[in-house]
């Protein structure tokens, strides 16, 4: 490959060290989320024909790639929303037309740093279940706690009922 500038094949590319990138749909939306702890100089672009661009700094060295996702995407502004923690970077993309992807990307080739998100994801006949968690934790409202719904949780006794107190 050469860094003359960003070549794109079938699937992704990149041209800096590769984060772990982890991903989840409803019916309109994909989730993405990119495993980077104390990321710097983070630049996301999103094209509606469905290229979606990553590039971000950590302790001076690059970390970049472009995935082509399986369909179109609403591109502007508010569509797709960016939440930066200190441990990862999770998007919430619009797709242009509802309805479940069968892959995250266009090519069918596998790719070892992206992975399903299980803590996100639900089956298609399961969405109405998870109606009330829409956007994926990007409740401004509840910004600052990343946890407040239950779908999906383990049911844990209290432990201080339990020893008595």
């Amino acid at each position: 490959m050469s860094s003359s500038g960003p070549l794109l094949a079938t699937g992704t590319h990149h041209t800096g060290r590769q984060p772990e990138v982890l991903w989840a749909q409803r019916s309109e939306k994909i989730f993405l989320t990119i495993s980077l702890p104390d990321a710097k100089d983070v630049v996301l672009k999103t094209d509606p024909k469905g290229l979606f661009t990553f590039s971000a700094v950590v302790h001076g060295e690059p970390f970049s790639f472009t995935l082509e996702l399986f369909d179109s995407i609403l591109s502007e502004g508010s569509k797709t929303k960016t939440k930066m923690g200190l441990r990862n970077i999770i998007c919430s993309i619009q797709k242009e037309k509802k309805g479940w992807w069968k892959r995250l990307l266009k090519s069918e080739e596998k790719h070892p740093y992206i992975k399903v998100d299980w803590n996100k994801w639900c089956d298609e006949d399961e969405e109405s279940e998870f109606s009330g968690d829409s956007d994926g934790g990007f409740d401004e409202a509840n910004e600052g706690d990343e946890s407040d719904d239950d779908d999906g949780m383990l049911y844990l006794p209290d432990l201080e009922k339990l020893r008595g107190k």
